[in-house]
């Protein structure tokens, strides 16, 4: 009984800070434009119905390019949209992904080719008009298509890809392509855990007092939680992009989906 009446009471729980802007962030495209660019005008209708006046923060999550047949022009896209940010429109925060990061490994060296391809490289080669080596190639062969790959690869492309961050922070909210390692402050992270980690941070608490919002491991629904946001439906097979707002209340999911591209 008395444990009852000199209970203390449950403080309600402070609304996330987003430091006053309003959030996208973007899951992995995976060379879908066509799911980029609708995606992009539900989230322009989404916010002019807000009726704010400051421009929004744009945060891709990283991922742009590989398994999709429009790498090349996702990257271009991007780039257009750094153009825009510049004048005052919004502004673009352009997280590095693990796929980003092997495409400069294989600009520098022909022995990331292979795994590359193994994970979509090929289809990045093909949107920028180069093939891969077909089966098991030698070194040399690969050596070739490196050389083949940078003389066409735009100069814009790669400063683009060498500026990327790895790590966005606003608030309560913390942005990196796959997660954090648990237990280490957001200073002591590594670029390996921020581009490529999974199930140790899927599944175990991270420590951090934020929510970490990510893509790198498709989901078939969104995942949202105290923890983590996971905002990569896996585009490039599902054709659904998905990006989520977050403006002190609770995220709100915003979806734009067609069939997969043949």
């Amino acid at each position: 009984m008395f444990k009852t009446l000199f209970r203390p009471k449950q403080q309600p729980r402070r609304a996330p800070s987003t430091e006053g802007h309003v959030l996208y962030a973007v899951g992995d495209v995976h060379g879908r434009l066509d799911l980029l660019d609708g995606l992009i005008a539900r989230m322009t209708e989404d916010y002019q119905a807000l009726g704010r006046s400051e421009p929004p923060v744009l945060i891709m999550l990283g991922d742009y390019i590989d398994r999709g047949a429009q790498s090349a022009q996702v990257i271009d896209r991007l780039i257009a949209l750094q153009g825009q940010a510049r004048e005052g429109r919004f502004i673009l925060r352009a997280l590095m992904g693990n796929h980003e990061e092997t495409l400069l490994h294989f600009l520098d060296d022909p022995q990331a080719g292979p795994s590359w391809v193994e994970y979509g490289g090929g289809q990045t080669l093909d949107s920028y008009g180069v093939r891969p080596p077909v089966g098991r190639a030698e070194p040399e062969a690969w050596e070739q298509t490196r050389q083949a790959f940078r003389a066409v690869f735009p100069p814009e492309h790669e400063a683009f890809l060498r500026h990327l961050e790895l790590v966005v922070s606003y608030g309560d909210y913390v942005f990196v392509h796959a997660g954090v390692r648990p237990g280490l402050p957001l200073e002591r992270q590594t670029a390996a855990d921020l581009l490529w980690i999974r199930n140790d941070f899927l599944d175990h608490p991270h420590g951090l007092k934020a929510t970490v919002v990510h893509g790198h491991t498709p989901v078939e629904d969104v995942y949202v939680g105290r923890q983590r946001i996971n905002v990569d439906t896996g585009a490039y097979a599902t054709g659904v992009l998905t990006a989520v707002r977050l403006d002190g209340g609770e995220p709100s999911i915003i979806q734009f989906g067609k069939a997969r591209a043949a």
